[in-house]
């Protein structure tokens, strides 16, 4: 098993260079606007409360508070979510960013309209109940989106944190085991295919990258 103290200095030591990769930092204007065009193709018009479980340094959710969103930001990393304060702050948007665990977001009894995650599942030991956590966190008519891979250097190299090997879904996981696991929790969902957007990744890539939006 993964040990949660290990992911935590992990991705702590990945903070200061997280944004360098286009997707991550959103710094080049057309990956920033691919990305933007996405979220409001995925994201109902009007203000909304959303939870981005495994914020990172908080580039989504600055397009969303940017959009008019109320957002949350949950991170495993401290160091990811200080980022995440100083670029809405910086940009001077709103913004709540907590540390915690993605599968028990720190948000007591509040619910969302939209839970949104990206890049995230395949870190967890325990996907499918984090999935069931964060459906139990949506309002009725609610929005899950989840946007996630089977990233290419799936088995090349060395687990990232000893462990790592072990988890459901290292590496990746294809939109068939992630349909097959989201839908029995949800009213109603679809798959939009991403591998063919450069613009979204700052370049081609030849894995497979995708969004599940699901409604309750």
């Amino acid at each position: 098993m993964t040990d949660s103290a290990a992911i935590r200095t992990y991705w702590d030591a990945a903070a200061d260079g997280f944004d360098t990769e286009p997707d991550h930092g959103l710094r080049q204007e057309a990956t920033r606007a691919a990305w933007a065009t996405c979220l409001s193709s995925w994201i109902p018009k009007t203000a909304a409360d959303l939870l981005d479980v495994g914020c990172g340094t908080g580039s989504l959710s600055c397009l969303l508070a940017g959009a008019g969103h109320r957002v949350t930001g949950v991170d495993l990393a401290p160091r990811m979510v200080d980022r995440a304060r100083a670029k809405l702050a910086a940009a001077g948007l709103p913004g709540s960013f907590l540390v915690g665990d993605a599968m028990d977001p720190p948000t007591g009894e509040a619910t969302f309209d939209v839970v949104l995650s990206r890049h995230l599942v395949w870190t967890l030991p325990n996907p499918a109940a984090a999935l069931r956590e964060w459906v139990a966190r949506l309002r009725p008519g609610g929005t899950l989106i989840l946007v996630e891979g089977r990233w290419r250097q799936a088995g090349q190299f060395a687990p990232y944190v000893p462990g790592a090997e072990s988890l459901p879904w290292n590496g990746g996981v294809s939109a068939q085991d992630l349909t097959d696991t989201v839908r029995p929790l949800v009213a109603g969902l679809r798959l939009e295919h991403l591998s063919h957007r450069p613009q979204l990744w700052g370049g081609p890539v030849t894995d497979e990258r995708y969004a599940l939006i699901a409604h309750l």
